[in-house]
């Protein structure tokens, strides 16, 4: 039987400091202006095998350390006055209580996607409609466990952002003062903003409300080894783990598009890159906003079947394109601005089937504790794209999880793990 999740309370938490006149204003950069107004969700599941969380107590530091986090990353307690920057208007970030009528243990070892959803702070998490960007669901099982779901708005920062944000927030809680970071909000001198009001491209484009459904598959160190193997040739000798599967991937929904699609399609792999050991200067890990950008690897459409390490050739070719002279590029914003509508048009006229890759396998997530240990299990849930996959490294660290959006016309795609 399904686990209940019901709501106790809800609340604004603002910083424990008001934010000064000086950053009342925060500026987005045009990464962040072209970045989907969609909102990343994580989950952490917590087990009280010893009885050790003090629920109610921990609640209200929960609160406290959130109020304090705010107060450092304090765009996140703001509200968008447009597209262009944030008033830090400490309104706050929305803070939830659940009671889940259930056993964490029933979640983790069989996890649905329409119940994982119940342990996120639903209303805050749809499509970005300005108001709060961070949300958070403290959800309590009735056998001691805990769930604290997050959301946070894409238009501020990336998946690198708010797990920063996360581990800071934990570090807080515990009182562990390494773990504190002081996040670099300058981004906008780096990536100046643009006026995208004339420009063709809209951050919107591709975001699906219905008709998709979201699977999960997890593959193991023996069969990631396997994966590696069989991508290994002529061309691209020792890939990654996230190379290798994300071609393997693509193959398997490449053949799920040929059956049920048009075949004369081009398709392509879009791939997201972390360029913040990219640039020259590099920048620091807790750099908050979106620095990453994609890599584009387009593939003709054949009759033949497509071997995996020639998909794994023209995915690690785009990859190893953005380098330091490609983030330069990204510097000319009108320049940048021209290739990524030419990508926009291809996906609206639809002469280009596009799968997208984003990999969050070196995201330290399985590092926040909040005092009572590490998580047992961290997920993600939907995304509002279709042909959407994020890896996601399973605790102990050798594995990773695909988690695959797609039409539910789609629903008989399989694949081996």
């Amino acid at each position: 039987m399904a686990a209940k999740v019901e709501i106790i309370s809800k609340e604004m938490i603002k910083p424990s400091f008001p934010t000064t006149c000086t950053l009342r204003t925060h500026k987005l950069s045009l990464l962040d202006q072209i970045s989907p107004p969609v909102f990343i969700p994580l989950i952490f599941f917590y087990q009280d095998e010893l009885g050790n969380i003090n629920r109610s107590r921990n609640i209200q530091l929960l609160k406290k350390s959130l109020s304090d986090a705010l107060t450092r990353f304090y765009p996140l307690a703001g509200r968008f006055a447009d597209n262009n920057f944030i008033d830090c208007n400490d309104a706050g970030a929305e803070f939830i209580e659940a009671q889940v009528h259930g056993h964490l243990s029933q979640v983790i070892e069989t996890p649905k996607m329409e119940e994982l959803r119940e342990f996120l702070p639903r209303e805050a998490c749809e499509v970005q409609n300005n108001d709060v960007l961070l949300a958070v669901q403290v959800n309590l099982f009735d056998c001691g466990g805990i769930a604290i779901g997050v959301c946070m708005s894409h238009k501020v920062g990336d998946g690198s952002s708010i797990v920063t944000f996360i581990n800071a927030w934990a570090a807080i809680i515990r009182g562990d003062s390494t773990g504190i970071v002081q996040p670099n909000f300058n981004l906008s001198s780096i990536y100046p903003p643009l006026d995208l009001s004339k420009s063709s491209f809209k951050p919107s484009i591709g975001i699906k409300k219905d008709k998709l459904l979201t699977r999960r598959f997890v593959f193991n160190k023996e069969k990631l080894d396997a994966i590696k193997k069989s991508a290994s040739g002529s061309q691209v000798k020792d890939p990654t783990r996230v190379e290798a599967l994300s071609a393997y991937v693509w193959k398997h929904l490449m053949k799920v598009s040929k059956l049920n699609r048009d075949s004369t399609k081009m398709f392509a792999a879009v791939h997201a890159v972390n360029i913040r050991s990219r640039m020259n200067p590099t920048l620091p890990y807790h750099s908050f906003g979106n620095l990453w950008t994609t890599a584009v690897a387009f593939l003709s459409p054949k009759s033949e079947e497509i071997e995996i390490d020639d998909l794994l050739y023209h995915l690690r070719s785009a990859i190893r394109k953005i380098n330091s002279d490609y983030t330069e590029i990204l510097q000319n914003g009108e320049e940048f601005l021209k290739r990524m509508s030419k990508l926009a048009e291809l996906f609206s006229k639809k002469e280009v089937e596009f799968y997208n890759f984003s990999s969050w396998c070196r995201f330290p997530v399985y590092e926040v504790d909040f005092g009572w240990g590490k998580p047992v299990w961290v997920c993600t849930t939907t995304f509002p794209y279709q042909n959407t996959v994020i890896f996601v490294g399973t605790k102990c660290g050798e594995g990773i999880e695909a988690w695959v959006n797609m039409l539910e016309d789609d629903d008989f795609f399989e694949i081996s793990t």
